[in-house]
């Protein structure tokens, strides 16, 4: 397998064959992303003759793919087409593939129709990962997301639509100490709105420094110290009216760990957090040296 390094993939997908059919991301102007900065993540698109060589040798190898991860992270701006031709090939040389995943820009579905999507779905597509990061407006704005509340949502009511599985990611602690509770309150309305399959929860990081990210808060951002993270956290789930979703917040960058669906578990989620904001000692919280991205 030839990878345009470094290459990222969701938690999920540690044990799935990763087939990079990009590279970086198309977009490349969030403030809080440092995943595709470098000279060689230029964006671009791999020939189909190129995927299907390294997925003939994959098939040479004789050990069964159950599932593929599509990268970098932009692979849904491929065209309709182009996607269909790889969903294809996957087919044709990893017969016992049973689930084809990608991130998912809240845009890249704006070109596509729900049947366009649902056609992909058949073909092994079932899985879409959607960066929503905020439900915030002014937020989203801030860190030149290029996306509002009303595109969010969507693009995953047509993912839904299109009888596929969409899993959100939110960045705790994205609008620091200034708009940490609008931030909480408008990303549950969002996820209120779009009762997503999988819901899960990142802290914002800044591994490169956080000067561009202050720079487009015009030097107002104060990132939250652990124990605001905590209060954020507690808003978001006490705002979160989900019927049927799995929850996690368990991603290295966290301090504490949380798991369950939402809603059955939501009062010992809140109980958990709760602890975590009155009694901290109680619970096993991730050292500063243990979190990462």
């Amino acid at each position: 397998m030839q990878y345009i390094e470094p290459l990222f993939r969701p938690p999920s997908e540690a044990r799935s064959l990763i087939l990079q059919v990009s590279n970086g991301c198309s977009w490349n102007n969030c403030t809080f992303c440092e995943m595709y900065t470098q000279p060689q993540k230029r964006f671009s698109i791999k020939p189909q003759s190129a995927i299907d060589a390294e997925l003939a040798i994959i098939a040479a190898q004789g050990t069964p793919v159950r599932r593929l991860f599509l990268a970098d992270g932009d692979a849904m701006t491929l065209s309709t087409r182009r996607l269909r031709a790889i969903l294809e090939s996957i087919r044709k040389y990893l017969p016992d593939v049973q689930r084809v995943s990608s991130y998912c820009l809240p845009r890249n579905t704006k070109n596509k129709t729900a049947a366009e999507l649902s056609e992909l779905r058949e073909l092994g597509l079932s899985l879409f990962y959607v960066g929503c990061e905020s439900g915030d407006n002014l937020i989203l704005e801030r860190v030149n997301k290029g996306e509002t509340f009303d595109s969010s949502l969507a693009a995953l009511e047509t993912i839904k639509s299109a009888g596929a599985k969409s899993s959100v990611m939110i960045l705790n602690g994205m609008g620091g100490r200034r708009y940490s509770e609008q931030h909480a309150i408008n990303s549950a309305r969002l996820m209120n709105a779009a009762q997503p399959d999988y819901l899960s929860t990142l802290v914002l990081s800044f591994p490169d420094g956080m000067k561009r990210y202050q720079d487009g808060f015009k030097n107002e951002f104060e990132p939250l110290t652990q124990h605001e993270l905590f209060v954020e956290m507690q808003t978001l789930l006490n705002t979160l009216e989900l019927e049927q979703t799995i929850f996690r917040s368990d991603h290295a960058s966290n301090y504490l760990s949380l798991k369950g669906t939402l809603g059955k578990d939501k009062e010992k989620l809140i109980n958990l957090v709760n602890t975590a904001i009155n009694n901290p000692e109680q619970l096993t919280l991730r050292e500063e040296w243990q979190r990462g991205l």
